[in-house]
């Protein structure tokens, strides 16, 4: 057999985008036609998360389809039919924010081209976007069934959603009403309560003075929003408030306004709030609403749609926005001699999830899903173990939203998205819900329809995405056979906006959960904690991580430190973890093939092991065993380890270290037979290591000489590896713990005394009585020897008579290293004299700051927990060096 050549420097960019090429071509991401799958034989599906067609992937990303692409490697090599579904989601609010800015540059914008034109322009830019995004999976190393692609907005999914809302509209479930809804001015359109964001901001708490009608006095209000008062159409106090019981039914006079309005008592009043006292808006906030209601309020809403007021407040505030009226009325109030005082306040307000925009709580007609029902039976599907939370703390937060449920505002003031399945003819005042377009329905000809102008929200098409995606509401084949899906990854962020309305949607419409198993990911901040960010410039592009480190390094290092539900604290320097492992990976490889020279691979049958071998399958089938364990239960921070431990730790370290006894003796039949082995333990080892390492694994299996059996054409396909009773053997492998704690005993002396590595030792070994391993030990002096770099190693049951050893104590047996022949006595000793001082000194401060009553209060249990391991630490050494001493002499 002829040496196998690797490059010697080991480059990423040689081969990855050949090998993604090849699997695509080659049909590898594609499970079999559903008319070829057993019905007894379960696939492994995943959904992906569509992301905006019109963003770029950012760390997120990365780490959430790194994560998908694990799983799906890993049961595709289990031989179970595996089905990944790509797709991008339309992003109503964002995408339709991305072609207004770009017209707003080119002078123009949506009014002027109209809304036909401006739906082709979006189009038009959401295919350049979708391109982009496609590249950024395919670079990352994304598996995806790419023929089964989808778009939120695709025929298909349309048809889909049109099928979903006409249902709901007949089964009760949507409706349209004149209700409160979040509104963003920016966006001009309404957001669903899901879509707000609170944040905390300092404002100002203004008291000022409403006069009794009757002239009786007047009563204290406190509000953050004076500019409102201008809506007002009551005022509430708690019916347990005895401070006020006298003026409910009384009258007061609005300022500025004028008007007269009720006082009522509302038990949702709270009395140590502000003055007990609250002005009633219910055009502008939801729990006024909700009091205005209650007791046949007026309903005035004083806001256009641009934030502006409206037509319904005083001549003088009309077309301000609410910051600037805000000034006037308090202003104005001032004049009136009715202001009191205003204080610092600080209270959190909402915000649009997408611009930040402040939402305005807005009255308009809008459309609602009736969420209740829905609701029931998602928590019924958790309540009967139907689907599972990973890590199971997130349950919480899923019942927790579904037992509290709203109902969810559906319709947007968009032109980008799923055009609400609504026509009305205005002559009539009739309303038609329909499945298909009634104007080219002949028995609606003659009639002047309009449809609605609205869209529906975005997500309204994705909590259909598990079964869209397969061709419900058709009867596919896709959908017989593959769903309900399997996992779902995804960031806790989105359970509410996408994971339980998922759950909702299969229960109500394929009578099961979509999923079982939900494993949710910590989000990636940077090493300050920080979620990442464009406003704090702390982002990563996995793009440029691919670039500079490699596609496996991103996806293992992610996987590496995604222990479950933990957020991730990252920066580009932990990615040379993953790029070390790959070299690692590379350059053994490249040791093993090019030392095929000349040799013969024999059957595994055929191969004679000795104790050597059978510890290194012994240690391949404890890893195989955690892996297949960890993935199981979605521990990926533990599946990545085992590889990485076995391969970096047991294979290159100790096995192919030992292996070169064998590969450079004067036996060809021992170099036949080792080096059969370590290409057999190299062959698995890449299959183990492919769902975290995909490409240099396949790059390097396909390099593989010719087997004595037939195995897979690639990796991506073949068998993952399984665990093998034979293999085990646990007094081999307690045997060679031994072997391996005596030889990092002799280095590390070897260390401490500053020996050259090519210098060589003498060293004695000396067993307790009756120790089980020294036989093994004995047996293996030659391997020992080896890693030792030593001259000679001998073995008794008693001590050496010779001076000038240092001994080290292990389990069950001493060594003693003959340290003088190795070193200057002298000087060693005078080395050893100083650094004791030094870290004498070391040890004083630190006993002296621990004695400290100051310090013992003032810092905290970590940081004095801290010092006492650093005593303790120096002890130790000091300890340890001043032995030496005394063994050399000193």
């Amino acid at each position: 057999m002829k040496a196998i050549e690797l490059a010697k420097t080991f480059d990423h960019n040689d081969f990855e985008d050949r090998i993604y090429a090849y699997w695509k071509e080659s049909g590898y991401f594609a499970p079999p036609e559903p008319h070829g799958i057993p019905a007894d034989e379960k696939p492994f599906v995943i959904v992906i998360p569509p992301p905006n067609v019109t963003g770029v992937l950012h760390m997120g990303h990365g780490l959430n389809n790194s994560l998908q692409d694990v799983l799906i490697r890993y049961y595709r090599m289990l031989g179970r039919p595996t089905l990944w579904v790509p797709g991008t989601d339309h992003a109503g609010i964002a995408t339709q924010n991305v072609v207004e800015r770009q017209l707003r540059d080119r002078g123009t914008s949506r009014r002027d081209l109209g809304r036909e034109r401006f739906v082709e322009e979006t189009w038009k830019v959401k295919d350049e976007h979708h391109a982009i995004i496609t590249r950024q999976l395919e670079k990352i190393g994304a598996s995806c069934d790419w023929s089964r692609e989808r778009f939120t907005l695709d025929e298909g999914l349309s048809r889909a959603v049109r099928e979903v809302f006409v249902t709901l509209y007949e089964r009760g479930l949507v409706y349209r009403g004149n209700y409160l809804v979040n509104w963003c001015s920016s966006c001009g359109t309404a957001l669903s309560d899901d879509e707000v964001e609170y944040v905390d901001v300092n404002g100002r708490m203004y008291h000022y003075y409403y006069p009794l009608a009757d002239g009786s006095g007047k009563v204290e209000i406190a509000t953050t929003r004076p500019e409102t008062m201008l809506g007002d159409t009551g005022l509430a106090v708690n019916p347990r408030d005895e401070r006020y019981s006298a003026l409910v039914g009384k009258t007061a006079i609005l300022p500025l306004v004028n008007r007269e309005i009720p006082i009522v008592a509302d038990s949702y009043v709270e009395m140590e709030f502000g003055t007990g006292v609250v002005k009633v808006t219910p055009g502008h906030d939801i729990n006024d609403w909700e009091i205005g209601r209650r007791h046949q309020l007026q309903v005035i809403s004083i806001l256009n749609p641009d934030g502006t007021l409206n037509q319904n407040v005083p001549q003088p505030y009309r077309g301000l926005s609410a910051l600037e009226a805000r000034k006037a009325v308090v202003r104005d109030v001032k004049q009136a001699g009715l202001f009191i005082r205003d204080e610092e306040h600080s209270h959190q307000i909402g915000h649009c999830y997408r611009c930040q925009t402040r939402i305005e709580p807005f009255l308009s007609d809008q459309w609602f899903v009736r969420m209740k029902p829905l609701a029931e039976k998602a928590l019924g599907a958790w309540r009967r173990g139907e689907v599972m939370f990973y890590p199971p703390r997130w349950e919480n937060t899923y019942t927790n939203w579904l037992e509290n449920i709203r109902d969810w505002c559906i319709s947007r003031q968009l032109w980008w998205g799923h055009r609400i399945p609504v026509w009305y003819d205005d002559e009539t005042g009739e309303m038609i819900v329909s499945r298909t377009d009634p104007t080219e329905d002949p028995a609606y000809a003659g009639r002047n329809l309009r449809q609605d102008e609205d869209v529906l929200d975005t997500w309204f098409s994705s909590w259909l995405w598990p079964f869209s995606t397969l061709g419900w509401p058709e009867q596919t084949a896709d959908l017989r056979t593959f769903y309900p899906t399997t996992t779902l990854v995804t960031a806790y962020d989105i359970i509410f906006f996408w994971v339980a309305r998922m759950i909702m949607a299969g229960m109500e419409f394929m009578n099961e959960a979509p999923f079982r198993d939900i494993y949710i990911t910590g989000l990636i901040r940077d090493k300050q904690g920080r979620k990442m960010s464009k406003s704090l410039g702390n982002g990563m592009d996995p793009l440029d991580i691919v670039h500079r480190f490699g596609a496996d390094a991103l996806k293992f290092t992610l996987s590496f430190l995604a222990a479950k539900g933990q957020d991730i604290l990252l920066d580009e320097d932990d990615f040379h973890f993953g790029s070390k492992f790959a070299n690692k990976i590379w350059n053994a490889s490249r040791y093993l093939l090019m030392n095929l020279e000349g040799r013969t691979l024999l059957a595994p049958d055929r191969i004679e092991l000795k104790p050597i071998d059978r510890w290194i399958l012994h240690r391949l089938n404890g890893a195989i065993a955690e892996v297949r364990r960890a993935m199981d239960a979605y521990r990926f921070n533990d599946a990545t380890s085992a590889g990485y431990e076995f391969f970096w730790n047991d294979f290159c370290d100790w096995y192919i270290e030992a292996s070169k006894i064998s590969l450079y003796s004067d036996n060809d039949a021992e170099k036949d037979r080792a080096a059969s082995l370590l290409v057999y333990v190299l062959e698995e080892s890449l299959r183990l290591l492919h769902p975290f390492l995909s490409f240099i694994t396949e790059e390097i299996y396909q390099k593989l000489p010719e087997f004595p059996e037939a195995r897979s054409q690639s990796i991506i396909v073949a068998d993952y590896p399984v665990e093998r009773p034979e293999r085990d053997a646990p007094q081999v492998g307690r045997d060679f713990d031994v072997l391996q704690e005596l030889v990092r005993a002799v280095r590390t002396l070897r260390s401490e005394f500053t020996i050259p590595p090519a210098t060589r030792i003498r060293f004695h070994v000396r067993s307790e009585p009756g120790f089980a391993s020294t036989g093994f030990l004995i047996e293996h002096s030659a391997l020992i020897t080896l890693l030792t770099t030593a001259q000679d190693v001998t073995f008794s049951g008693s001590a050496p008579d010779a001076e000038g050893s240092v001994a080290v104590v292990g389990t069950g047996f001493e060594v003693y290293v003959f340290i003088r022949d190795a070193i200057d006595v002298a000087a060693e000793i005078a080395r050893l004299r100083k650094s004791i001082e030094k870290l004498q000194k070391a040890l004083d401060a630190s006993q002296k700051k621990l004695a400290s009553d100051g310090f013992l209060q003032k810092a905290g249990e970590q940081i004095v927990q801290k010092e006492r391991e650093k005593r303790d630490e120096l002890a130790r050494r000091i300890s340890k060096m001043q032995g030496y001493m005394a063994e050399l002499g000193g």
